[in-house]
């Protein structure tokens, strides 16, 4: 937990400094600025849990600083520290979030009463990281089948847990980088080449932080399609050329990724992400490309022509002809000049 005093009395800031250092509870950081906009420098370096601040400062005084904190870094609590004198200006900051106001001059009672009521209320909405790894065996199962549909569920699924918790911004982050930390140890077992590294610094949001998520998994999954491309590219072919000879057939889905030894789940996806088309589509474009030669053939009726394409309901057959080419079977013979 990282703790930032801001103050424009070196004096001060310094018996603050002591007063959280008694504290029982060892802090990973306690950092200290003289105004309002040194502070902002040290709350976009370091990851700040917790900011006590003065409202009188040069440069920028607490009153920005909370406005900005409160529209920029929202997840950063604010205790404001004022003098008696500025109690009624210090109210102000109840617009920007702050909850708590410790008056000049502070005692160490007074600052550990507030830093325990935070520690209490910092547990609530607390997710451990044990309580998602059923999501994360679910995530490296997609991201290795190439499911970016699925996963892009998942995820929002997930997200709507995690909010619904109550955790804040920096509990939110902490989590996604433990899950994301274990994800990708997991799918690095898998043979992947990928970086166990996590970053998020430019997420100001829960929203960004999922986006943030989504991202960084479809990057890999673009990578692994790669990877694997040059291997699947012949075996792909060779279930092309499976389905335009089996054109007649109601060969399905399930059957094709049998023969080519993968699972129908990872065969839709893989197909599709190599061809920009579902294994439906492809098979619909092929026969209508085969109706089409045969149409132009004059001896063969137009109902041998949709039974030739795996079209035994002729009205089916016309509307998908239709539908694909804009005319109907029969229109299309008459624009070949065929009666």
């Amino acid at each position: 937990m990282h703790l930032l005093i801001v103050d424009d009395e070196p004096i001060i800031r310094k018996g603050l400094v002591k007063m959280a250092e008694l504290y029982p509870f060892e802090f990973a950081g306690i950092h200290t600025a003289a105004n309002g906009a040194a502070a902002l420098e040290i709350i976009r370096e370091h990851e700040i849990d917790l900011v006590f601040t003065d409202i009188r400062m040069p440069k920028m005084d607490g009153l920005e600083l909370c406005r900005i904190i409160h529209e920029q870094y929202s997840h950063i609590p604010c205790i404001v520290i004022s003098g008696f004198g500025d109690f009624s200006y210090a109210q102000k900051c109840l617009f920007y979030g702050v909850k708590h106001y410790l008056l000049k001059p502070v005692t160490a009672p007074d600052l550990h009463e507030v830093l325990a009521d935070f520690m209490k209320n910092r547990v609530k909405g607390f997710v451990a990281l044990s309580d998602c790894v059923d999501v994360i065996e679910q995530m490296e199962q997609l991201v290795w089948n190439l499911e970016e549909d699925r996963l892009r569920t998942l995820i929002g699924e997930w997200k709507q847990n995690c909010l619904s918790s109550g955790m804040n911004l920096l509990q939110l982050r902490q989590l996604i980088k433990e899950c994301m930390g274990l994800l990708l140890k997991r799918l690095q077992a898998r043979g992947l080449p990928v970086k166990n590294e996590w970053e998020d610094k430019r997420c100001v949001s829960k929203d960004q932080l999922f986006e943030e998520m989504q991202t960084r998994l479809g990057d890999i999954m673009e990578k692994l399609l790669q990877q694997r491309s040059g291997t699947y590219k012949n075996l792909l072919d060779e279930v092309k050329t499976y389905i335009d000879t089996h054109l007649a057939e109601e060969i399905t889905l399930d059957e094709v990724a049998e023969m080519a030894g993968f699972t129908p789940t990872y065969f839709s996806s893989m197909f599709k992400k190599m061809t920009n088309e579902t294994f439906v589509k492809y098979r619909i474009k092929k026969r209508m490309e085969k109706a089409q030669q045969l149409l132009a053939i004059p001896h063969i009726r137009i109902v041998d022509v949709a039974a030739k394409v795996g079209y035994e309901d002729y009205p089916h057959f016309t509307k998908m002809f239709k539908k694909t080419t804009g005319c109907s079977p029969s229109e299309y013979r008459q624009q070949l000049g065929i009666k």
